[in-house]
């Protein structure tokens, strides 16, 4: 038996699935995807100064090193080519069909019935939603934000010929776009305004360029790419040592951000608002050498006052200081503990809206109790904070292979335990209710009191545990 398998997404996580799939020598694999090409983030964000926050040598796959990055923190368009590049490599972009909605997908008896926008219906034993955890952006609701008369775009939606030479810019939010696309438009708008409800902690971008010499050597000699890999990934043990609490860690760890800080603002005043005051890790640490200089900079100001309106040629905050600006830009992330969601996916007893209403849960983030055959690809509990999610992407691949593998042999539908399930989702909730989480738990925790998007320990940890599938926690 050859499973078919349905992959919904066309990213980083649906690669990843499909390159296993193939690898292990399954042929029936189709990827549905919304847009009109694949690359998902990649993709849609195309706004000024994007690129990768992960060191190239890790936001890669391990089956496919690049040797021709031409920095260690490639621009956006390398990542976009080098994941085009390997979907055409290993067989996949002619598997993928752009343009295609999935709407809903349905258990029925034995198989999926996946129904699109244009209302096909097509049958799959294996459905992998890999959608991700970063496809619906946040745009906050602020009062008189209609009336604003200027153009207005979130990062994540970028669009050619948006004004920024000798134009005002607005940009709310100071996450892990804002600290790209300030620096980038710097110097181009005629003033740049940042709107920062609180201040990130950064750590300098030990960014280079890979010269040809270098290039040329990995392309001769590919193990040497591993070197490098080695290297980043030592680098990520200890800022995941820090960022779960670890204390010799987080002090090195905070003590060169302050050091940043110190050296790169020299305005007391300044320093003091991009001085953060929760613990880190509550939010993603963010690698920049050029955000601290482009707030310091005449062009650019900081306010840290509420927003309270937006007008028609502005913003206005708390103090009553009215900021005038010819383009609006919400750099405000996205609703990462929406998982699937606008998808319905429907199993023997109902939908997993229902199996979630107090939050998004999966055994190892991948397989729901009541949806069988179905696995997640960046699914609930596997975000990390501090290394590349595309590790996660690959062990995830690596567990969906053995699954289809036992079908292919004959398993009866693969349900996971209900009992199994809620025993790991336990001991993920228990350890996120730890002291680093505890004091994070405004950034995190869902009305319900739930973490539902971090995962609690490193990256080893979770390519242990799904390194092998049990057949005893799925249902006979």
């Amino acid at each position: 038996m050859n499973p078919r398998v349905v992959v919904i997404g066309a990213g980083f996580g649906g690669i990843a699935a499909a390159s296993a799939l193939l690898g292990a020598g399954f042929t029936d694999v189709v990827l549905l995807e919304r847009a009109a090409e694949i690359g998902g983030v990649w993709r849609d964000n195309t706004y000024p100064g994007c690129a990768c926050d992960v060191p190239a040598p890790l936001y890669s796959y391990s089956f496919a090193p690049n040797p021709v990055w031409s920095r260690r923190f490639p621009p956006h368009h390398e990542i976009f080519g080098y994941l085009r590049r390997v979907a055409d490599e290993r067989d996949i972009t002619r598997r993928v069909r752009p343009n295609t909605d999935v709407v809903e997908a349905r258990w029925d008896d034995d198989r999926w019935v996946i129904t699109t926008a244009g209302g096909e219906r097509i049958e799959a034993d294996v459905l992998v939603p890999a959608v991700g955890q970063l496809t619906k952006p946040v745009v906050p609701s602020l009062p008189g934000a209609e009336r604003f008369e200027g153009p207005a775009v979130h990062t994540a939606r970028w669009r050619p010929g948006l004004p920024i030479d000798g134009c005002r810019v607005a940009v709310i939010g100071t996450g892990a776009s804002a600290i790209q696309l300030v620096p980038a438009i710097a110097g181009r708008a005629a003033h740049v305004t940042v709107f920062q409800r609180t201040a990130p902690w950064t750590l300098p971008r030990p960014d280079r360029r890979y010269g040809v010499g270098r290039r040329a050597a990995y392309t001769k000699i590919p193990f040497l790419m591993g070197l490098p890999r080695a290297g980043v990934w030592a680098m990520t043990i200890v800022t995941g040592r820090a960022l779960l609490g670890r204390r010799a860690s987080g002090a090195l760890l905070r003590t060169v951000s302050a050091v940043q800080r110190r050296w790169q603002v020299r305005d007391p005043e300044l320093r003091a608002a991009v001085t953060p005051d929760e613990p880190m890790g509550c939010k993603r640490v963010l690698f920049t050498s050029a955000w601290l200089p482009a707030l310091a900079r005449d062009d650019v100001s900081l306010v840290t006052e509420k927003i309270v309106e937006v007008t028609a040629d502005g913003v206005r905050t708390a103090d009553g200081v009215s900021h005038p600006c010819d383009l609006l830009v919400y750099a405000t992330g996205f609703a990462a503990s929406d998982l699937v969601t606008p998808l319905k996916i429907i199993g023997r007893e109902g939908s997993l809206d229902e199996e979630w209403r107090d939050g998004a849960y999966a055994h190892l983030g991948m397989t729901v109790p009541g949806f069988p055959n179905l696995f997640l690809m960046y699914g609930p509990n596997t975000n990390t904070g501090n290394t590349s999610v595309l590790y996660f992407h690959e062990c995830q691949a690596r567990y969906l292979v053995q699954a289809v593998r036992l079908l292919a042999r004959g398993s009866p539908p693969l349900e996971v335990r209900r009992d199994v399930a809620a025993a790991y989702d336990a001991e993920i909730q228990q350890r996120l209710s730890g002291s680093v989480w505890t004091a994070c738990q405004n950034w995190y925790r869902n009305a319900s009191g739930r973490i539902v998007t971090n995962w609690p320990g490193m990256a080893s940890e979770y390519k242990r545990r799904t390194a092998r599938l049990n057949p005893a926690d799925y249902s006979n």
